[in-house]
């Protein structure tokens, strides 16, 4: 498990700098930009990350404020159903099964 370990490890490293940045304001750049929309899907599979979100208090908050807005709302409507259902071999195949020997031109 050390790719395990180490990928943990670097993730919770930066929930910390994002958690720092955070610190004293509402969002990462200071208003509501570009930059929160981009960063907050990486935060929402917080818990397949094995980060603990309370660990990082302005993190959390920041999460949950971008979470409530009616664009966020909107845009993950329907999401989880299609997290939850189970992929087809074809599907894995795409995903998981493609190389350079692959890659047409």
């Amino acid at each position: 498990p050390y790719a395990m370990d180490r990928y943990i490890n670097e993730t919770g490293r930066l929930y910390g700098v994002l958690n720092k940045r955070l610190a004293g304001r509402d969002f990462i750049a200071g208003e509501y930009s570009i930059a929160d929309m981009a960063s907050y899907p990486w935060i929402v599979p917080h818990e397949r990350h094995m980060q603990k979100i309370a660990d990082f208090p302005h993190l959390k908050r920041w999460f949950d404020r971008v979470a409530a807005r009616p664009a966020t709302i909107r845009a993950y409507e329907g999401v989880a159903a299609s997290y939850s259902k189970p992929m087809t071999d074809e599907e894995r195949k795409i995903l998981f099964g493609q190389s350079a020997a692959t890659v047409t031109a």
